[in-house]
Parts: structure tokens; sequence; C-alpha cells
């Protein structure tokens, strides 16, 4: 499937993966795959937060439950606590949002994920940015990355 898309025309000038590889695994049978067609991962980004502050970002979203509308309770938080400011509906919490399950998240991604990014590393593929950096920043490191020749 992934094969399939990234041979679309949109795709000629490359393409980018967000979230994915998350297994050694499946790094190793991309990496394969696009081997026998003549392509490669040219690199690996790898947005650099602390555990703490990714509990943070990512407890603190709420979506409007109707308008779908996103807010966070430090960063942008709604004007009327629990209410949306675009159509009144009220804001929830995702499950998968909450605290103790973005902890077992990061869990998995230590045991899971990690080794994909060692994969990289060894392969000279690696580019680590600092996730902290804010927006703009964060934007600037990775238009940079990937504007950055790559090694043959």
């Amino acid at each position: 499937m992934i094969l399939e898309r990234i041979h679309r025309d949109d795709c000629a000038r490359g393409c980018i993966f967000d979230g994915f590889p998350r297994t050694l695994r499946q790094a190793e049978v991309l990496e394969k795959a696009l081997g026998e067609q003549g392509e490669t991962i040219d690199r690996a980004i790898y947005l650099e937060v602390p555990d703490e502050e990714l509990v943070k970002r990512l407890s603190g979203r709420r979506l409007c439950r109707t308008c779908q509308t996103p807010y966070h309770i430090i960063g942008s938080p709604s004007k009327t606590p629990g209410k949306c400011d675009r159509c009144g509906g009220v804001l929830y919490q995702r499950s998968d949002d909450r605290e103790e399950t973005v902890r077992g998240r990061l869990a998995v991604f230590c045991a899971q994920t990690a080794p994909v990014l060692d994969y990289y590393e060894n392969q000279g593929k690696l580019v680590r940015i600092n996730g902290d950096l804010g927006i703009q920043g964060v934007a600037r490191e990775i238009v940079s990355a990937l504007k950055a020749p790559t090694s043959p």
C-alpha cells in the first residue's frame, strides 16, 4: 500500500512518512522494498521533546464534541472553560490524551520505536531536532533538514 502510494505523481519529488516506521521490523521491510525499486529513505527526522513536556502537551489537549475545534488548556484555552468559542459545544479530553494513556504510549515508544532511531542513526540518516523550539522554530529546522544535501 505504501509503495503504491509513493509512486503517484504528487510524490514524484519525494514524500514524508509521519509516524512510520514505528518498529525496527517495519523500517527494515520498508528499506528492502524501497531498495528493490531503486529508492531509499533519505533521512529520518526525530523531534526531541522531554517526556514530561510531552505528557503536558498531550494531556492538555481538548476537542469540541460538536465541531471538533482543538484547544489546549495551557497553550490555547477556550475563552469560557469547557466550552467551544466557535459553536458553544462541550470540550472533552480524548481517552488517548489522558495522562496515564500518554505515559503508556511513551513506554511503548521506548520499547518499539527507539530502536528505529538507532537504525537510522547508524546509517547516518537521523536528524534530531529540538522539539522545544516553538512551532516556527521547529518548522524552520525541519525545512532546513529537508533541504540539506543527502549523503550518497
